[in-house]
């Protein structure tokens, strides 16, 4: 079985109360972990906690704005596609999705 190849960023859209959102998820990953950015409009989350098992990706990012909140993430790389969920506190679960940048 090959190594899925999870590096890489994604223009991503994520479904949020507030409409969607533009954002630029960055997966640079190390063995079984990762770390990266997810860049948009309202500014840069840093990923922390983020780990691999082969193509599904967790990780935690702290939003300041528009309010403080710990967001906890998971998503599945196929290909050079990647889908998944954002869960922001009492807003419930956000779908992510998104296409690595060639």
């Amino acid at each position: 079985m090959s190594e899925v190849k999870v590096d890489g960023a994604y223009d991503c859209i994520t479904k949020t109360p507030m409409g969607d959102q533009k954002s630029v998820f960055t997966v640079i990953s190390n063995g079984t972990s990762f770390h990266g950015t997810n860049a948009g409009p309202l500014g840069s989350l840093d990923v922390k906690d983020g780990k691999v098992d082969g193509n599904r990706l967790t990780w935690i990012m702290e939003m300041t704005l528009p309010m403080p909140m710990t967001l906890s993430a998971e998503a599945i790389v196929e290909g050079d596609s990647i889908a998944g969920t954002i869960l922001a506190g009492g807003f419930g679960a956000m779908a992510l999705s998104g296409t690595r940048r060639t």
